[in-house]
């Protein structure tokens, strides 16, 4: 994650990986074509916005005394991070669906914490898993108002 973290070209990568996660989602998740394309929007938006809260959380809320981070450094760790989310294809085989996204699930907090450590220059693991979980919790919340301010939680 260091190296894709300095190098401001791998932005497009870093998409790349994030597509190809909400595609193998929607492939192994049987969500149709319709679902399949509105899931990697959602999904791109979501880690976009994910990403600048993990950063606004990481370097104003819980900095270390290392914290030197820009939205582009999370944009590029946390989309390489999103890798393990492809192995979701294998849902496809339908006695293997859940299997599939409980691994890919795991694998991908597991990899979101430790790119946000290197993305923030944290030391502690535990100071980047709460700032994950602030970031996951507070974007939780815009969605579910977003959700029902346009009616869709009702």
């Amino acid at each position: 994650y260091e190296e894709v973290e300095a190098d401001r070209s791998a932005l497009g990568q870093a998409v790349g990986v994030v597509v190809l996660s909400s595609l193998a989602a929607g492939i192994g998740g049987y969500h149709g074509r319709g679902g399949l394309l509105l899931g990697t929007v959602v999904a791109l938006v979501g880690w976009y916005v994910w990403a600048y809260l993990a950063y606004w959380v990481g370097t104003r809320l819980f900095p270390e005394s290392e914290t030197r981070a820009d939205h582009g450094e999370l944009l590029r760790t946390v989309g390489f991070a999103a890798a393990p989310g492809i192995v979701r294809v294998v849902g496809v085989i339908d006695p293997l669906q859940w299997i599939a996204h409980l691994v890919a699930g795991v694998w991908t907090i597991a990899a979101m914490v430790v790119a946000v450590r290197q993305a923030l220059d944290y030391k502690s693991t535990p100071r980047a898993a709460g700032v994950c979980l602030v970031a996951w919790v507070v974007q939780g919340f815009a969605v579910a108002l977003l959700l029902w301010l346009f009616g869709a939680g009702a």
